[in-house]
């Protein structure tokens, strides 16, 4: 009978090569698959050692300090070892493409041809004040961003920035519509606290 993704990380910890040779085996491929995912929905133009540092950077991650970042997997309210790993990997591509200074949401940048962050939140029904323009609120509407997590940054990306529609981040996502769209306030709601706690006013519309 198959171990639980539980009592195979256990053994993993507990040093069994057999447990981890089956950890590489079947997990390498799906790590590559986020890593792909998050480069290519992220727009960024990388080659095969962009990829090769990444992997090797989140492998580095879960044995670092004797396992001490695999060992958090707790299998907690449901969470299998595939769907942590997704996180983990989504956050350390994320973290990679900052340390190359390609930050994972650009408030103004449309060299792309597409709409810039400012414009997408006026479409995406938020209601902006005119004076938004004003450089200082944009640098400090894009220092917000910057407070948020890592997978609320990816949220913004691939709402704002790649255009999916919340329905379309259900299944990209493996979330019901009801934690997208309480995700969407969540978000939301942060932004508009920073951006007030700096002496600004700024309401996002539902």
């Amino acid at each position: 009978m198959p171990k639980s993704d539980l009592g195979f990380v256990q053994g993993c910890l507990k040093g069994d090569k057999q447990s981890w040779n089956e950890f590489l085996s079947r997990y390498s491929r799906l790590i590559y698959h986020y890593i792909y995912n998050v480069l290519k929905t992220r727009g960024y133009h990388y080659n095969q050692e962009d990829v090769s540092d990444i992997y090797q950077d989140i492998f580095r991650l879960l044995i670092k300090d004797d396992y001490k970042k695999l060992s958090s997997f707790k299998a907690k309210n449901g969470c299998s070892l595939a769907s942590w790993l997704r996180q983990v990997t989504i956050n350390s591509t994320l973290d990679y493409l900052r340390k190359v200074k390609n930050p994972p949401v650009s408030i103004d940048d449309d060299s792309d041809g597409s709409l810039a962050l400012k414009d997408r939140l006026q479409d995406a029904a938020v209601s902006v004040p005119e004076l938004l323009n004003n450089q200082e609120k944009l640098l400090t509407l894009k220092d917000c961003i910057g407070l948020l997590d890592t997978d609320e940054q990816y949220f913004l990306e691939l709402f704002l920035n790649q255009g999916l529609k919340l329905e379309e981040l259900r299944f990209h996502l493996k979330l019901n519509r009801g934690a997208v769209d309480m995700r969407k306030a969540r978000i939301f709601k942060k932004l508009e606290d920073c951006f007030k706690s700096k002496g600004f006013g700024l309401d996002f519309g539902d």
